[in-house]
């Protein structure tokens, strides 16, 4: 029987025991009482109705009513009733997973004057059903922050952090624990655990993040879930387009070559959008449509002062040195962007809807590389694309029950190399390369050989339903069938006909050739959100299959099969199943207060690169330079509990505290074989390492009121991330050293160890007239490992780098154009231009200064001296950056 019969099997066995579906939270519920506003009695079929929709309910005996299936957005609810005067409250918000409460109390009326109450809602500072952590983040709320990309709105959310490298953690785990979804959709790549469609902010209507325990829908995650949900058609015609140009504004030019050269058009953006009806068949077609382009040259320069084909001669009796460049200034981290999406939504009838998605990106950049400062044009460029298709049938059975079918495919290309021909003849001597005056010396000519292809398609199939069983239960499960296909190319350019020309590289050698591989995943789960009075409670339990579609050898000191050449050398990896509880809570202590309560098993299955790494199982000769997959490794897992309170004050002041401990085990690292040729060892990916976090967060929101307009969120972290190990190459890189490197026997704080996290966003908004917003970010120092001349002081990881803090503001001022209406806005990032040392040197812990020169007693200077070298520009965050543009809405 075959993998995906036997998934298949299994699935539709669990579907006689679950017989409601539903779909991964892309949706909100308002729910509430219909009563008579002199008595207090129930009305009885009064309707309550989403202005603008065809979406409403009626109330029952008792008055309650529930509308299901509402996307995200704001709204206008009404409720009426036969001898009642109408009531209408007004920007409700509602938001994807959560219930939002309005009742109304209608007066009695002797003739229907057409009198309406019109009430404005307020957005509420506490969600009574809320049993965890997340944070939604609105289409508006995205539009008033001083932010250029989908990443910088994430590391503003409380919990998160971004490492040195940029990369974001959730609660102390690991970049590759975090699941990233678009309309109910994974595009996690499977294969580096990081977000595998680009998306562009401006087509974002909500934005929502858990950075506590997860309920049963959500799976193959550890440390967070990050959801969007694109915007839907209007009902009528709207566009708007958004330009905006600038440049860096920095005084540091002692430290950033190049950047006193201000030019306007360094960093430009263009973006449009149009929406509204297909003319013909306006209540039956919409369309959604945008497209983006953005440029920026970057901050990081080289200077051509060699050409890649120069090349140089070191040898102290006759130094010789090729430069042929003209020493004009080029862009080492310049990065281009194109976005393009695409929604048509069909109302098929008014209980049938059918949403088609198309969201593509095309990624052009580089990585800043010391080595290649005086040689730039000598390095690879990095080029990014994906599309995703996603097809959304949406089925009302009745007031109180839908289910969707949803069908997705993604395919994300990533490809590194210099010139796209690896015979390009441009390509020269690798030995170039190797020709260094020391070790504080740049490249005098050489190109990079380097040549990785990679592509992952993803192909889904989700069937979904929720149905509110009672007035207490809406019950949620559904299933989900996924498979990959992982296609990888590593390779080195020729030089005289010969891949790396002939030079042998250990690294290169288990890296080198291309395979294909096709995982199949799939899931079940089921989840009761009890909604009581008193208190909410949500249960669930969740399924998961995965089977590697893979082998792993049979006997570890002969993975390649080359000394005892066995028949039976490999084995098929072992298929994995899982099942996860989780548990959440939430009751009120008072009318405005809210405790909540969560505990849940969590599992992940590891990136696919570290399954499949190295499929030839070759090991390379001579010493440790060898990494390679493992087929059969095991759900990575971590058991997360947290408790928190939310109290509102006075209606415009919200305190929300939460605390939270995480225990990680299974974790990936890596563990040291020895082959039967003496000397000859490699390292394979195993279940090894652990860790633990513990924090606690404190946010306080206040609302903007018609006296003050003044919006504000600030929240405060405390936050310990130990473990053995941040990366799980670390027992690998600590064999490779000389002398090799001890493991810790006792947890040492990870490498995104931030102890002190603050943001705060304040905005003061005059509709229709000006806005002013500002965004202020504190992190206290990462960890480092002191160490002189290479040679650890300490244990790992005991020292502390210099703390962060940036400023960013956004000012706009808005103005009519007839039917229109534009704005003119500025934004400066880092406004106070500060340098934030993201990197330092390890005898030093900062990123201005090394003791080098003190034991670097003597050495020529051809190329560069010490100072130059030693000079990073790459240690630092990018400097004060400014942007003017102008935005028109029709």
């Amino acid at each position: 029987m075959s993998a995906a019969r036997w998934v298949f099997g299994r699935l539709a066995v669990l579907t006689i025991f679950l017989p409601l579906w539903v779909e991964a939270g892309q949706t909100g519920k308002i729910a509430g009482k219909v009563v008579d506003a002199q008595t207090g009695e129930p009305l009885p079929g009064a309707n309550v109705i989403l202005v603008g929709t065809q979406m409403g309910a009626a109330a029952d005996a008792e008055g309650d009513y529930i509308i299901l299936n509402v996307p995200p957005g704001t709204y206008n609810l009404m409720a009426s009733m036969i001898g009642y005067g109408q009531m209408t409250v007004t920007g409700v918000r509602v938001s994807v997973d959560r219930t939002v409460r309005i009742d109304f109390r209608l007066q009695q009326v002797a003739i229907d004057l057409g009198r309406e109450i019109v009430v404005e809602a307020r957005q509420p500072l506490v969600q009574r059903d809320l049993t965890a952590t997340a944070a939604s983040v609105s289409a508006e709320e995205i539009a008033s922050l001083p932010v250029e990309s989908f990443q910088e709105i994430l590391q503003l959310q409380a919990g998160i952090i971004s490492d040195s490298r940029g990369e974001l953690h959730v609660r102390g785990g690991r970049a590759s624990e975090i699941n990233y979804l678009i309309d109910g959709i994974s595009v996690t790549d499977p294969f580096s655990g990081r977000m595998a469609v680009g998306v562009d902010q401006n087509n974002v209507q909500e934005l929502k993040v858990i950075s506590g325990t997860f309920n049963a829908e959500y799976g193959q995650v550890m440390s967070g879930i990050v959801e969007v949900v694109t915007k839907d058609p209007r009902d009528h015609f709207h566009a708007g387009a958004t330009l905006y140009a600038g440049d860096y504004l920095s005084a540091h030019k002692d430290l950033f070559y190049n950047i006193d050269r201000v030019r306007p058009l360094d960093i430009s953006n263009g973006q449009a959008y149009l929406t509204g009806p297909l003319p013909g068949l306006r209540d039956r077609l919409g369309y959604y449509l945008s497209v983006r382009r953005y440029y920026s040259d970057g901050w990081l320069y080289g200077q051509r002062r060699f050409n890649p084909s120069d090349s140089s001669s070191f040898d102290p009796k006759a130094v010789y040195i090729e430069e042929t460049g003209d020493r004009q200034p080029v862009a080492m981290n310049y990065r281009g962007e194109l976005y393009a999406n695409a929604k048509l939504f069909f109302k098929l009838r008014p209980n049938l809807r059918l949403r088609y998605s198309l969201l593509a990106h095309w990624y052009r950049y580089r990585n800043y590389n010391h080595l290649y400062k005086y040689n730039p044009d000598g390095d690879v460029t990095n080029r990014e694309h994906g599309i995703t298709h996603i097809v959304d049938f949406n089925h009302v059975l009745s007031a109180r029950a839908f289910y969707t079918l949803k069908v997705a495919r993604y395919t994300y290309d990533f490809r590194s190399y210099l010139y796209e021909d690896p015979h390009d003849p441009r390509y020269v001597n690798p030995l170039i390369l190797r020709n260094r005056q020391d070790a504080f010396s740049f490249l005098t000519g050489g190109t990079n050989m380097n040549h990785f292809y990679r592509t992952t398609t993803s192909t889904s199939v989700r069937f979904d339903l929720t149905s509110q069983l009672t007035k207490v239960h809406q019950v949620k499960t559904g299933f989900e069938i996924r498979q990959d296909r992982i296609w990888v190319n590593s390779f080195e350019a020729y030089y005289k006909g010969l891949p790396g020309g002939g030079i042998f590289d250990p690294t290169a050698y288990f890296a080198r050739g291309t395979y294909t591989q096709k995982p199949i995943a799939g899931s079940a789960y089921v989840q009761d959100k009890i909604e009581l009075r008193s208190m909410t409670l949500n249960v669930g339990l969740r399924y998961d299959y995965f089977d590697p579609q893979w082998k792993v050898p049979r006997d570890l000191r002969d993975p390649s099969n080359i000394y005892r050449q066995r028949a039976d050398a490999y084995r098929p990896a072992e298929v994995k199943h899982q099942l996860s509880p989780r548990v959440g809570l939430a009751f009120p202590i008072t009318e405005s207060g809210v405790i909540h309560a969560s505990y849940g098993h969590f599992f992940q299955i590891p990136p696919y690169e570290y399954l499949y790494t190295n499929p030839r199982f070759a090991v390379a000769p001579g010493g440790l330079s060898t990494l390679m997959g493992n087929a059969d490794l095991k759900p990575q897992s971590t058991v997360i509990y947290e408790v928190g309170l939310q109290q509102e004050f006075g209606g415009w002041l919200g305190l929300d505290v939460t605390g939270y401990y995480k225990d990680a085990r299974n974790l990936l690292g890596t563990r040291i074989y020895e082959t039967y040729a003496l000397g000859d060892r490699y390292a394979r990916y195993e279940n090894r390492d652990y860790g633990n976090i513990r924090g606690i967060t404190v946010a306080v929101n206040k609302r903007p009121t018609e006296a003050d307009h003044l919006t504000l969120s600030l929240d405060y972290t405390f936050q310990i991330a130990e473990g053995n190990a941040s990366d799980p190459n670390q027992e690998f890189y600590n064999q490779q050293s000389t002398p090799p490197k001890k493991s810790n026997i006792q947890v040492v704080p990870l490498n995104w160890d931030q102890r002190h996290t603050i943001n705060l966003t304040v905005s003061y908004d005059l509709p229709r007239r000006f806005s002013v917003g500002i965004v202020g970010q504190f992190q206290s120092g990462l960890p480092y490992t002191p160490a002189i001349q290479s040679l650890e002081t300490t244990f790992e990881n005991s020292g502390r780098k210099p703390y962060n803090y940036t400023v960013d503001l956004r000012v706009a001022r808005y103005f009519p154009l007839g039917k229109a209406t534009g704005s003119l806005f500025l934004k400066v990032y880092n406004l106070f231009d500060r340098k934030n040392e993201l990197e330092v040197y390890s005898d030093t812990g900062r990123a201005g200064y090394s003791l080098v020169s003190h034991y670097v007693v003597e050495r020529r200077e051809d190329v560069n001296t010490l100072a130059e070298w030693l000079k990073r520009p790459d240690f630092y965050s990018e400097p004060r950056k400014v942007l003017v543009g102008v935005e028109l809405e029709f």
